[in-house]
Formats: C-alpha cells, sequence, structure tokens
C-alpha cells in the first residue's frame, strides 16, 4: 500500500458532509498536502469550512459552482495561478445532489434535468477544465500510477448500478450516478496511458443530506474507508466502481 500523499488536492461540494469530511481527514494525513482547494457554491456560508482554513492555510476555499462554466472557468484559473507548474495531483468530483421524492407519479423535469447538470454534466466539465494540470503532474513522477501522482475520483453510488437495482425508483439519483459511472469508465479509457488514475467510488451509506438520519455510516467512518481504498488505487482498478471497502461493484 502506497502512504497516501498527493502535494495538490481539489475537492468540489467541500462545505458539508462527506466533502468537509474529506478536507478534514486529508489534512490528519501524515504528510498533507502542500495545497487543498476546497469548493463550494457559497464559501460565504460555509462556516465549518472557514474554521478550519482559520486553523490550516493549507486550505483555499473556492466558489465553485459546478453548473455553473464560468464558476468552473474561474477555479481552474485559482488553482493554476496558485500551483503553476505543480499541476494537480487528486481531483474529487464530490458534489451531488438527489431529490427524495422521485417515482412514477411524481417526477419534475425540472428537477430530473438538475441532478444530470449536477451528477454528471458538472463533473465532467470541472475535469475537463482541470485536465493540462492533471497532465501535469502526472508527467511529473516517473513511478507508478498513484492517487500521489494523478488521479480523478467520481464520488458516485451503488444505487447508480444497474446490476445493483433491486428496488427501482430514484429516477433522476440513479440514472445520473450510472451517467457518472459511464463518463468514468470514458475517462479511464481516454487516460489510461497517460499517467492518470480514473475511479468511481461509492462512500457507503452514509448519514449525510442525501443518505438520511438512518445510514449505517457516519462521514467519518465513512471517509476514512475513502482514504484507505484511494492509498491502494493503482491502474488495476482503474476504471471502475469501487466499494468503500474498496472491492469492485457491477456495473
Amino acid at each position: 500500500m502506497v502512504m497516501l500523499c498527493p502535494r495538490v488536492v481539489f475537492i468540489t461540494g467541500a462545505n458539508r458532509g462527506l466533502g468537509l469530511e474529506f478536507v478534514r481527514q486529508f489534512l490528519k494525513l501524515g504528510n498533507p498536502p502542500d495545497h487543498l482547494f476546497a469548493t463550494c457554491r457559497d464559501p460565504e456560508r460555509a462556516e465549518e469550512l472557514k474554521i478550519l482554513k482559520k486553523e490550516d492555510d493549507r486550505i483555499q476555499i473556492i466558489k465553485l459552482d459546478v453548473t455553473s462554466q464560468t464558476d468552473i472557468d474561474a477555479a481552474a484559473r485559482q488553482v493554476e495561478d496558485r500551483v503553476g507548474d505543480r499541476g494537480l495531483n487528486l481531483l474529487i468530483n464530490n458534489a451531488g445532489m438527489t431529490r427524495k421524492r422521485q417515482y412514477v407519479g411524481n417526477l419534475n423535469r425540472d428537477h430530473l434535468l438538475e441532478q444530470f447538470d449536477t451528477n454528471v454534466i458538472g463533473p465532467l466539465l470541472v475535469t475537463q477544465s482541470l485536465m493540462p494540470l492533471l497532465l501535469r503532474a502526472a508527467s511529473l513522477y516517473n513511478e507508478p500510477d498513484s492517487c500521489n501522482k494523478a488521479a480523478i475520483v467520481n464520488i458516485s453510488s451503488i444505487l447508480g448500478s444497474i446490476a445493483e437495482n433491486k428496488s427501482g425508483g430514484m429516477y433522476g439519483y440513479r440514472p445520473s450516478k450510472a451517467a457518472m459511472n459511464m463518463v468514468t469508465k470514458s475517462l479511464h479509457e481516454e487516460l489510461k496511458n497517460k499517467g492518470i488514475l480514473v475511479a468511481a467510488l461509492h462512500p457507503g451509506w452514509v448519514r449525510t443530506g442525501i443518505g438520511g438520519p438512518e445510514a449505517t455510516l457516519s462521514p467519518e467512518e465513512s471517509i476514512k474507508d475513502c482514504l484507505n481504498v484511494l492509498s491502494k488505487l493503482s491502474t488495476e482498478k482503474s476504471g471502475c466502481l469501487l466499494s468503500n471497502n474498496g472491492d469492485k461493484i457491477e456495473w
């Protein structure tokens, strides 16, 4: 297992839930990142994130609504201005959303489109804007591919697995996460010879705004597991949907 120590990390949706916990736990690593870009739609209201920033100046808070191309382009420029030729080692596309009532008879076009925009199109366009920085980082390391070198991790869900769908429903969230899984596979095929790993990661059923209060894992437990998976990520599991224990989940 490689010690997880990416020098430059970019996390979307970092103001609460899993994204905020990613920030906390990256800072607690034995060798934490030099630059941790924590993004959210409204930095002024990200109180917990601002507290972390006051305690550790390695955090850079960036305004980013993943459905806004203006925000995406501005965020990419800020990262490049900050890190220059070092590039970006690890992109975590964590921002996502769901609508709770998603069953035939109660579907709404705008709500469905909103979920696809946030869960699929936004992360893909964020990745596109940051790709030059990921490629730059990958070119600097003459070593096996890893999350320390260059990687894209899309926070997905087992609910996006067609093979594991035994209950139906969730007509916005399930298809959008299935689409994210396809994006992950396509990025892997495009980047597998360029030194960049790509994986979709199911964080488990977590007590967040999406997971709800009955979920089995706390954010702390989930992200501890996720970081363990990232420390082991290699070419063997690039292009896969992985569970929070590192097992492959069928598409």
